[in-house]
């Protein structure tokens, strides 16, 4: 494999912080499929609805000047070429987080000499202090 996952997983956060949404659109497999878990129940949805999520969340973080506080929580190797990262995201305005986290499974899979983002589950609304500290698996990578 040309690029570790860990390599990969830092790009990938990398491109999420700075709200790069063509380079995290090329980054997410054609045939994505996700699951979200909200206070209003279960939304399941794919390609498509993930772009426009992606463009909506970036505009926000930009209009507002914020910053996305990504972190990751844990990997685990699902296969040879398919990893999870676990990680927790909130939105940080004027350097305070009012918004609680959200909490995703993010599954990748290496294809056509790259990493894909074939799948994601999420929990969202998770107090942020639940998370504070939480690691899980954390000197797991996946190389070749």
């Amino acid at each position: 494999m040309s690029q570790t996952f860990r390599q990969f997983l830092d790009s990938y956060l990398e491109i999420w912080r700075t709200c790069s949404f063509e380079e995290m659109k090329a980054l997410i497999s054609k045939d994505y499929q996700a699951r979200e878990v909200t206070q209003n129940g279960i939304v399941d949805y794919g390609y498509g609805e993930s772009l426009e999520g992606w463009a909506q969340g970036f505009n926000f973080v930009k209009s507002k000047e914020a910053k996305w506080d990504v972190r990751e929580i844990g990997i685990v190797p699902l296969g040879r070429d398919e990893c999870m990262a676990i990680l927790s995201a909130t939105i940080l305005l004027e350097g305070q987080s009012p918004l609680p986290a959200n909490l995703f499974f993010e599954t990748f899979r290496f294809k056509n000499n790259g990493w894909k983002h074939v799948r994601s589950y999420t929990e969202t609304g998770v107090p942020v202090e639940q998370l504070n500290g939480l690691s899980i698996n954390r000197n797991t990578v996946m190389t070749e």
